[in-house]
């Protein structure tokens, strides 16, 4: 079993800052994450399609970062997967090439950051229906655009990103908006923040309007989207209208993904703003565990460059404690950091107000599939919290929801706000789904072939 000062699981834009910031500390540092290459969703596949014409310009801001960390010295572990993690003892369980092994380290940074909130409408499990965020993948690490009639339908900055790079490549696509506050409304909650976060939003604007440039149909304000067809999605319809629909890309926003947090029983509140449970964190990361910090989207959303500076308070933070930076220099360092990390967190109040998912995709109708693993609907979740279920915990007891191979990240936002819809309480007072190891599926034959020692990078 090898130690390490700092183990950090991610490498999108915190993962990779905190490496950086936390190696030149002279810190040993272990990086583990899913992907092949460093850059998260973000800048996934960074390095490989940074010259795509259609992804290139997004992905070009990160490339800097990609290349401090590939030469930060840090101990990277792509394609690894975090099973279990004992919070106590700094043990790190981790699945790679068929192989299980062990580390350990004095200080763990979980820079998960976030997945798209699950978008249960009619006919989400057809063929030919999936995330916004699914087909941007593919864009990015194979080059792959849908085919036919495409439809994205949601809201939030990535249906214009997206909707704009598959122009780009030469796919025509149709955007049904299903924002339903206005922007003077939005403006007028966010107060002064937007002053603050104007080049954002001007961004913002610039890809909506480059948008409709490049040919994408837009309409705004549906209600009711449901996805039809025989056997695959053929056709999209809403309330007045319809379209036909070879490819349906679906996108409400993010939320954190606080699958491993959860776990290890790190305190979590409710996100109002954003409809989503969040660790509490201080504002250097740190959690209520007295090793554990959260770094970037996993600790709230904020966009990339706050969480580049989140990774490197985080790290920082890590140095202090482990005594590798003293606390006058800890408190010089960080200061920039912080009203840096508050300049890129302005525009939220505003994002977050223009963007409220609306209350169908929060609970959706009983017809509708809530747990696509189960293929539980919502109507029986409904039902068991009338008899009794009063959390996504409790619920499997009745039902198996959470209990399949996504272990709940697809449906626990989804049945945790229909059990509090049926039991007439505010989606805070429903406690979130408590997740168990593994964190993802192994095989018994990871498992049987012994730990395996990491040979660079520890102390």
């Amino acid at each position: 079993m090898t130690d390490f000062d700092v183990a950090i699981i991610g490498a999108g834009p915190a993962g990779m800052a905190a490496a950086v910031e936390a190696r030149s500390r002279g810190l040993s540092v272990l990086v583990v994450d899913e992907n092949a290459a460093p850059g998260g969703q973000v800048f996934r596949a960074a390095e490989a399609a940074a010259q795509d014409p259609a992804v290139g310009p997004a992905i070009a801001p990160g490339l800097p970062l990609v290349a401090a960390f590939r030469g930060s010295g840090a101990t990277y572990r792509p394609a690894t997967t975090l099973w279990h993690l004992d919070a106590d003892e700094g043990a790190l369980s981790l699945a790679a090439h068929g192989r299980a092994e062990d580390v350990t380290a004095s200080r763990v940074i979980l820079a998960t950051g976030a997945q798209e909130r699950p978008v249960p409408i009619p006919g989400w499990t057809l063929p030919g229906v999936m995330t916004a965020g699914a087909a941007q993948i593919l864009l990015k690490t194979a080059g792959v655009v849908p085919s036919g009639a495409v439809v994205l339908a949601g809201q939030g900055p990535l249906v214009w990103l997206l909707a704009v790079q598959l122009a780009r490549a030469g796919v025509a696509s149709l955007v049904l908006e299903t924002r339903t506050t206005s922007l003077a409304a939005a403006l007028a909650r966010a107060g002064g923040g937007v002053w603050a976060g104007r080049r954002l939003l001007a961004k913002g604007l610039a890809l909506m309007a480059g948008a409709r440039r490049r040919g994408v149909r837009v309409v705004t304000g549906i209600r009711g989207p449901r996805a039809e067809g025989e056997g695959r999605v053929q056709r999209v319809a809403w309330e007045g209208g319809s379209a036909p629909c070879d490819t349906l890309l679906l996108h409400e926003g993010v939320i954190p993904s606080t699958h491993v947090s959860r776990a290890i029983g790190l305190e979590h509140e409710w996100d109002a703003t954003q409809a989503c449970w969040r660790p509490v964190a201080d504002a250097f990361g740190g959690s209520s565990h007295p090793r554990i910090a959260v770094a970037g989207d996993g600790a709230g959303i904020g966009g990339w460059e706050a969480a580049v500076a989140a990774g490197r308070l985080a790290a920082l933070d890590a140095a202090r404690r482990l005594g590798a930076l003293a606390e006058d220099a800890f408190a010089a360092r960080t200061a920039t950091l912080l009203a840096v990390r508050a300049a890129a967190l302005s525009p939220r109040g505003f994002l977050d107000a223009l963007y409220a998912p609306p209350a169908a995709v929060l609970a959706p109708a009983d017809d509708v599939i809530a747990c696509r693993c189960e293929e539980v609907t919502a109507g029986a979740v409904r039902r068991a919290a009338r008899l009794g279920a009063t959390g996504p915990n409790q619920l499997k007891a009745y039902l198996r929801c959470g209990m399949g191979p996504c272990q709940g990240r697809l449906c626990a936002p989804t049945v945790a706000a229909l059990i509090a819809e049926a039991r007439g309480l505010a989606p805070g007072e429903v406690a979130p789904l408590r997740p168990r190891a593994p964190y993802k599926p192994v095989t018994v034959g990871m498992l049987a072939g012994g730990a395996e020692t990491l040979q660079q990078g520890g102390k």
